[in-house]
């Protein structure tokens, strides 16, 4: 079995969020597909099927499957695209039959993705002990957002990865108002054994809503400050968002799998 490793969100590799694919013939057994998950000990491993004009994609980190991820689709459709199929679209669906698109524009690949409704949440005691700081605003759809006061406090946080795995949410992600871009971020899960995702496109499904919303603008330009930082360009359309990033391809390797 062909795997690739491709750094997304980034033109450079050792930078972004890496993502390991595998496009497959047909469906392999979960078990594989988590011990192969387990085994790159990357926030997210990808498999896609061909299935007629789209294809089929599942996502995997250390602790499980997860319904959507952002950084290894772009990463899938950027191995797709330049090695698999001779076109500048490619459409997936999910195992929730959610239906996915991701174009090519230049050395862009645009993301078309399900905006999450986010709902406020009361700022208790719990939250404010679990950050270790009292955030401005707190949301909730799948993951849990809190929003800080500046973009130095989204830099400097340094997390209790124990005390976040006890909130509300599938990930935690913390926001700010960016001075260089339109806001800053950094994204949690340690329920998915991933201490901390260095660029989350998922995220930015909860992120690009609430700061379209705050700054009454459609285009967003955002900023991952983890320590291999990322860029993402992402518009508000309808009820999906829009998230396009570069790509670069860090390795291909043979996975001896029987």
């Amino acid at each position: 079995m062909k795997q690739y490793v491709v750094d997304a969100f980034t033109n450079q590799i050792f930078k972004g969020n890496p993502a390991a694919v595998c496009i497959l013939d047909e469906w392999i057994n979960e078990e594989v597909m988590l011990n192969i998950a387990i085994e790159n000990n990357l926030s997210e491993t990808a498999f896609a099927v061909k299935n007629s004009n789209q294809y089929e994609i599942r996502w995997f980190t250390p602790g499980g499957e997860v319904d959507l991820c952002g950084h290894a689709t772009l990463a899938t459709a950027f191995v797709i695209l330049n090695f698999y199929e001779n076109t500048d679209e490619i459409y997936f669906k999910t195992i929730d039959n959610v239906q996915l698109s991701v174009k090519r524009r230049d050395t862009l690949y645009e993301m078309e993705f399900p905006a999450y409704d986010l709902k406020s949440v009361n700022i208790t005691d719990e939250i404010i002990n679990a950050l270790g700081v009292k955030p401005n605003e707190i949301f909730k759809a799948r993951d849990l957002l809190c929003v800080l006061d500046s973009p130095q406090s989204v830099i400097d946080f340094k997390p209790n990865l124990d005390k976040i795995e006890k909130l509300e949410g599938l990930l935690l992600h913390i926001t700010a108002k960016g001075k260089e871009y339109d806001c800053v971020s950094r994204s949690f899960g340690p329920k998915l054994n991933i201490p901390e995702d260095p660029v989350c496109g998922s995220g930015h499904c909860h992120i690009v809503p609430y700061w379209s919303e705050k700054l009454n603008k459609n285009n967003i330009h955002a900023y991952q400050a983890s320590k291999r930082s990322g860029q993402l360009y992402c518009k508000i359309k309808n009820d999906k968002v829009l998230i396009a990033g570069e790509a670069t391809l860090f390795s291909e390797s043979k996975l001896n799998i029987k």
